[in-house]
């Protein structure tokens, strides 16, 4: 390896040198990388190549600089670990573009991300056509997220909230004791509030829609609050005798109106529970002061090209920059006008529409211009967040510096990847270093040097196989990168399967798609493909899944994303209706990326339902039964069973000052997180933290007797996930990952057919290799009778699928159509797809 190094390094400004790393399962790794050029990171998934490009690298570039700044601003930064690694030479300052998702706030939006927002409110204050006497004002007047710019009735939410009588007594037929009002809490506290209206002399016992409108009213939305007799358990006649005698009362209540319950409960409770109860019955009207601007009136009537601040913040990046251009370029004829007039306004308007176009240029060229700058970043995918990013420090300007990326190409169509290699190639050409984790063929074929680990994952990666040019990829057996890489496009399979039927939708509207009609085959696998914005996701992982669900009568889960209830409450509302096909789909399978549990007590093994089986087996020994010891013995969740030190975390945190938290093993347990009573059961030698520190591949061989343990390993190595431990914790899985390990637990089950599996994306984060083994399994659940419908970017899944539907052509406003749909060999031929283009490939040689 040195050799090659050495050969090669006359190219390079010099070498990133290291030595001995051990991080996760990296095997004691001596590595030398250039500089100042493209370096790709290959291997198959669990290989170790982030382990060694961000655990490794990054990790020691962030230390090395944190070690520059005081313990007090230490402190703000999320500090990563300290790598396992004995040394590193000539590793320059790193900056790491990784794809989690932005801050889930509602107020963070492209805008904020690129800073396009704030040039953009200086542009409005310095250069923006005033009315008549208007004094000028400041930009962050032009905020919504500031006092000074926030619209005073909504503040800056662009949204009222309030309760109608229909939110809140959903069915009018009900009586008032039936519970016709929804609003009102569930228990005791409704039934108080309904002794009180007899008090008061309403009738309770006649339909909601009887009474007279003026006591409706009064019990919904009055802001009195009387305090009156309560005889618990009395009918209304009872309770009328009861008043005239003025006999004791059981106690005495205070009336809470309908209304004042739900916005007195949602400003004040401390349960998220009690806060999205309630925010059922509130509805958003746009605020009609602002009319849904979120700004106050001054700084909307200034104006820019005709528009203020929000119109031109709604509209595509790819329209501003048509706008700004001739601004930027001095040609526009309000330029003109100004240079006469005010010549330093003229001047100030120039400069910072040039900065403005600049800036939305390297946005516009890795395909973003279908975004707009109010777009909330929680609704973003993670490859436009990175892309986002990527864009931001394109702009910077830096030099020296070292970029470690994850899976730029994530989510990215074949034809915006080339725009995403001319951007980096910018980068590297600025005299920066790129390190780039990355399964893309299209971008591996584009480094400078590539650096393979492996030979498999997890225990069986870690190693480099090689470190150098791409050329010399080509002799090493061991790399499973290189049979892809210089091999021609994959073998196609013999002929699609013809459809069982179709499930038809017509009118569906949701973002960029207007009314549109389209039809999914049935008892085949289906690609839905087109350019990243181009409206798959709003099709498929939104507008199919819960039209599908809602005729299933399946509730869907809502969204676990961290931000306000009302926020969550406001869905956008689906458009259309699935007209035929649903008499042969009997179940919904969604298998999506998201987290498999968020604290590190859920992991794959509790997941998959495989570990009742294993602490059964263990209740099952000898001494176990001796001892009286049941399943819940065996689960480090319940206090018998669990290390009483460290609550069954395996770990402790150990508090520094000044510096982060240090987390170690837990001194009584040793990280096995059980006490020392429950370790004394083994089961073949082995105790129970010890089966749940094996690898899948493991404890498929510890389980041979076991074949209802071993059936749910088997899948769980089929999607490729043999080198996981049963016990890795959620927490460290990628998305990816927790993607295969649901559709594993999906697979165990026993296969009756006419199910419908929705997957977005499925080979994110995955090696060619183990594109493989994933299509495998998505033939054999089509095999089973079930229906496959993946949204996807991958040309070799889409050329082996038996049916492809392309949403285009563009992205945003120029998407949303269907351009072509048929197999993928009638869709390689279609002249409108950008698709078209890079599927044309596979089948070329066989003609």
């Amino acid at each position: 390896m040195t050799k090659k190094n050495a050969a090669a390094s006359h190219n390079h400004s010099g070498f990133v040198h290291v030595r001995g790393a051990r991080e996760h399962n990296l095997k004691n790794v001596d590595l030398d990388i250039p500089r100042d050029a493209l370096v790709v990171f290959t291997g198959v998934s669990g290989s170790g190549k982030s382990s060694l490009a961000f655990g490794t690298l990054y990790a020691e570039a962030q230390r090395r600089y944190l070690e520059s700044v005081s313990p007090y601003a230490r402190r703000l930064f999320n500090q990563m670990a300290v790598p396992e690694v004995d040394k590193i030479d000539g590793l320059p300052p790193a900056v790491a573009l990784q794809q989690q998702r932005g801050a889930p706030t509602t107020r963070s939006s492209v805008g904020s991300v690129t800073t396009l927002s704030n040039l953009l409110r200086m542009l409005y204050s310095r250069a923006g056509d005033y009315p008549a006497n208007q004094p000028i004002i400041y930009a962050e007047a032009f905020s919504p997220n500031t006092p000074e710019g926030a619209c005073p009735k909504c503040h800056g939410l662009g949204k009222i909230y309030d309760v109608t009588e229909s939110s809140m007594v959903p069915d009018d037929s009900l009586t008032i004791r039936e519970r016709a009002i929804a609003a009102w809490p569930t228990a005791w506290g409704g039934q108080n509030q309904r002794d009180i209206l007899v008090t008061l002399g309403f009738n309770v016992d006649i339909p909601w829609r009887e009474l007279p409108q003026i006591d409706r009213d009064w019990i919904l939305f009055t802001e009195e609050q009387p305090v009156v007799p309560v005889y618990a358990g009395f009918t209304p006649e009872e309770t009328q005798r009861a008043l005239k005698r003025k006999m004791e009362p059981s106690y005495m209540g205070t009336f809470t109106s309908a209304r004042r319950h739900v916005f007195h409960t949602f400003t004040h409770t401390q349960s998220a529970l009690m806060k999205k109860r309630v925010a059922q019955f509130m509805l958003s009207t746009a605020c009609p002061v602002c009319e849904g601007k979120r700004l106050r009136r001054e700084s909307l009537s200034v104006k820019f090209a005709g528009l203020d601040i929000t119109e031109f913040s709604r509209l595509p990046l790819k329209r501003l920059a048509e706008i700004l251009q001739p601004y930027a370029a001095g040609s526009a004829k309000a330029l003109k006008k100004l240079e006469t007039e005010h010549p330093e306004k003229a001047t100030v308007t120039k400069l910072i529409a040039e900065d403005l176009a600049s800036r939305l240029e390297v946005l516009l060229d890795l395909g973003l211009g279908y975004l707009n700058l109010e777009r909330s970043t929680p609704t973003l995918s993670p490859g436009e967040l990175q892309r986002l990013r990527l864009a931001t420090q394109l702009h910077s300007n830096l030099f020296g510096v070292v970029y470690v990326l994850d899976e730029p190409s994530a989510g990215l169509h074949p034809a915006d990847k080339e725009a995403l290699i001319s951007a980096l190639g910018v980068l590297k050409n600025s005299g920066n270093s790129l390190f780039i984790v990355e399964h893309d063929l299209d971008v591996i074929r584009h480094a400078d040097w590539l650096v393979d680990v492996g030979p498999g994952a997890g225990e069986n990666g870690g190693e480099i196989l090689y470190s150098g040019p791409i050329a010399g990829l080509k002799q090493i057996e061991a790399s499973q990168t290189r049979q892809y890489l210089f091999s021609p496009e994959n073998k196609l399979k013999a002929r699609p399967r013809k459809p069982s039927g179709w499930l038809t939708l017509k009118d569906v509207s949701r973002n960029n798609l207007h009314k549109l009609k389209v039809q999914f085959p049935l008892g085949i696998f289906t690609t839905v493909t087109g350019v990243s914005g181009s409206g798959k996701s709003s099709l498929v992982s939104q507008v199919l899944v819960e039209l599908v669900a809602e005729h299933l009568g399946h509730v869907m889960p809502v969204e676990e994303e961290e931000t306000d209830a009302l926020e969550q409450s406001v869905l956008p509302q689906t458009g259309g209706q699935i007209t035929g096909g649903m008499e042969n789909i009997k179940r919904l399978v969604r298998v999506d990326q998201k987290p498999i549990g968020r604290t590190p007590r859920s992991n794959m093994a509790t997941y998959t339902g495989l570990f009742d089986n294993v602490r059964k087996i263990f209740a099952e020994t000898r001494e176990a039964k001796k001892r009286h010891y049941d399943a819940g013995r065996f689960s480090f969740n319940v206090a018998k069973g669990r290390c009483e030190h460290c609550l069954g975390e395996g770990f402790v945190m150990v508090e520094l000052l000044f510096l982060p938290s240090v987390y170690s093993p837990c001194p009584t347990c040793h990280g096995t997180r059980y006490n020392a009573k429950t370790l004394e059961i083994t089961y073949r030698d082995k105790n129970i933290a010890e089966v749940l520190h094996l690898t899948v591949d493991e404890a498929w061989e510890f389980f041979e007797e076991e074949p209802q343990i071993q059936r749910a390993l088997t899948v769980l190595r089929e999607v490729g996930l043999g080198y996981l431990r049963l016990g890795q914790s959620a927490t460290e899985l990628s998305g990816g990952e927790a993607q295969r390990i649901k559709l594993a637990t999906e697979l165990q089950k026993q296969q009756r057919g006419n199910s419908l599996y929705i997957l977005d994306e499925p080979t994110t984060g995955l090696h060619p290799s183990d594109v493989e083994k994933l299509m495998t399994q998505l033939d054999s659940l089509v095999e089973a009778g079930n229906t496959v419908i993946v949204v996807e970017h991958d040309m070799r899944v889409v050329a082996n699928s038996d049916w492809v539907i392309d949403i285009g052509p563009g992205a945003g406003e120029e998407g949303g159509k269907i351009v072509a749909e048929g197999t993928p060999a009638e869709v390689a031929k279609a002249n409108d797809s950008k698709t078209a283009f890079y599927l044309k490939r596979f089948f070329s040689q066989k003609a």
